[in-house]
Parts: structure tokens; sequence; C-alpha cells
């Protein structure tokens, strides 16, 4: 790189290195152990989708700023993602938001947009227009968020299942499908499925990851002022939102119910990733299967006391799951056993 390439794409289109490893590095945690794995040809696009979502992620949850300042922030960052904004303009809007994250990662994150609009300028047709696809559902679902609960100090309930179903779909699900056209166009013979099938176990796979976000966050979000859980189906059991946190068990076999639809869908994430011919992207991709059940497996063990503690994969475990999968080649049969073992 020349000594003028900072953190962008320099004057020859060359990615930046900065960009997908100490950025990314520092703001993600399983996803990139997971990315580490993939080859160059998709590790660039996905990458790049996963910095520009993190960055509107960080946009919509700056909470010093208020709600209708924030959407329209994201709007402008939405627009300037799918090419209808200057990068100029995007970037002047977003400048407010820098100094306010507590974070320094999230600091040099939304410092870093420029460069990631650079970048998503430079990228081939065909995986730009899928980046901008995705992060379209992304932005909606969060524009959607900031709407339902933009009074922090009531605490406010989706009203359906489907309502919950159509927020995983478009934070997470979407993903699912991203990486899917991105894997069909970028890895030969990607799976010995077909492409439609595979679309919709990536769309269940992604929608379990997020639903797994939802169980694990619950109390933090509830006391936030957010309740993911159907207002029909707490309403059924004779509880408000409102009531959780002090009324946990009457809470729990919906909690429960949610449980095992996640269950199921990370089991549609196993089966997706078994189809995979490539190795290395098997094993990319089933890793946040095998952080996920284990996640759930902690969340079962915690009882009604997850909605008072954080719950988390100790790092030794996820590192153990990575060797075993690195040195069995991310052969069917381990990811099986991993997969099992974690259940417990």
């Amino acid at each position: 790189m020349n000594s003028e390439t900072v953190a962008g794409v320099d004057d020859r289109g060359h990615r930046p290195q900065r960009l997908q490893t100490v950025i990314l590095r520092s703001v993600s945690r399983s996803f990139y152990l997971s990315m580490r794995f993939l080859p160059p040809q998709l590790r660039e696009p996905i990458a790049l989708a996963y910095l520009l979502a993190r960055t509107t992620d960080t946009v919509a949850d700056t909470t010093r700023i208020p709600g209708t300042v924030r959407m329209e922030a994201l709007k402008i960052l939405s627009d300037g993602i799918q090419g209808k904004a200057s990068r100029e303009m995007v970037v002047n809007q977003v400048a407010s938001f820098v100094a306010l994250q507590e974070n320094a990662s999230e600091r040099t994150l939304l410092d870093s947009l420029s460069d990631y609009l650079k970048w998503l300028e430079q990228t081939e047709d065909a995986d730009r227009s899928d980046i901008r696809g995705v992060l379209a559902r992304i932005t909606h679902g969060q524009m959607l968020d900031l709407n339902r609960f933009d009074n922090p100090a009531k605490i406010r309930a989706l009203l359906t299942a489907a309502d919950l179903d159509e927020y995983t779909y478009l934070v997470a699900g979407c993903v699912g499908e991203f990486w899917t056209r991105l894997c069909f166009r970028h890895v030969r013979d990607f799976a010995s499925s077909s492409r439609e099938e595979m679309l919709v176990l990536g769309r269940r796979y992604g929608m379990g990851l997020q639903l797994i976000n939802v169980l694990r966050d619950a109390g933090n979000d509830l006391r936030a002022g957010r309740c993911y859980f159907p207002e029909e189906e707490l309403g059924a059991v004779g509880l408000g939102a409102s009531q959780i946190l002090s009324e946990s068990d009457r809470f729990q076999p919906i909690y429960q119910k949610w449980m095992e639809k996640a269950q199921d869908d990370l089991a549609c994430g196993l089966q997706y990733s078994r189809a995979i011919q490539n190795r290395r992207v098997r094993a990319a991709t089933v890793l946040p299967a095998l952080i996920g059940v284990r996640t759930l497996a902690l969340l079962r063990k915690a009882g009604t006391s997850a909605l008072h503690q954080t719950i988390k994969v100790p790092r030794s475990e996820v590192r153990s799951m990575i060797v075993s999968l690195a040195i069995h080649l991310a052969s069917r049969e381990k990811i099986d056993a991993i997969f099992e073992r974690a259940k417990r």
C-alpha cells in the first residue's frame, strides 16, 4: 500500500487488511473466528457486510442521542450504503455519534465509515448488489425497533409471534440468504443440496441465531424497555411485559417455547453446514451453530436466573470447538459429535 492509504481502498483497489483484521476482530467475537476459516473471495464481501451492519447497529443503539435523531441518521446511512447519498453527507451525519461511544472499538468502527463506503463502491457488481440488499433489510429491521421501542421508560412488547419472526428474519435470516448467494457464486460445487433448499435452511439458521440473542439478552432488553416476546402469548398466561422480571416462573413456558424454536432452527443450521462440500467454508458456517447450541444449554441450566445474569459460552470452550474443527478438517462426523456434546 502507498503512504496515502490509511484504512480504505488504495488506488489499485486493494482491500484493507486493517478493516478485515484489527477492526473486525475488535467489534466481534465468534464472527471473527468464523471468518478466519473462509477463503479470501468470500472473506472480503462478508467482512464488509458485517462492518456495515455493525455500524448501522451502533448508530441505532446510541441511546444518548434521541430516537428521532438516530432514525434520521440511520435513514441517511442506509441511503449512503444504497448509493443514494454522498459519502461526505453520510460521514458528516454520523460524525456526532463517534465521541459518544464509550467503547473505543465502537468509536473506531464509526470513524472508519468512509473507508467502508469507499470499499463498497469498488466491490464487484454482484457482491455489491447482495451487500446492499442484505443491508436494506437489516436497517429496515433496526428502524422498526426504533419505532416500536421509542420510550425506554415504558416496556413494550411485540404484538404477535409473526412480529418476532419478522424481526429475526430482517436482522439475521436475510443474512443466511446473503451468505448462501455469495457461496453459490464464489465456491465451486458449494453444496450437495440445491440453491433453493440452502436458501430456506440458511434463512432459518440466521433466524435461529438471532432468536438465541433475544433469549440471552431478554433481561437486559426488558430493563431497557424492550420485550421481543409476543404480547398475545403473555396475555394468554395473564402476564404483562412489565411483570416478566418479577414473575419469571410464570414466564418460563413462553421462554421454553422459543428456546425449542431456536433449537429447531439450529438443527437447520447443522443440516445446512453438513451439505457444504468445501471443508473451510463448512467450518466457518457451522461454528455459530455450535456456539449457539451451547448457549441454549447454558440458558436451560440457568433457568429463571438467566433473566438476571449474562450467559456466555466461555472462550475456552469456543477455542476447543475451533481446534476440534481444524484438527478433524471439519468432518461431518466430528461436527455431529461436537453439536451433540454442546447440547448437554
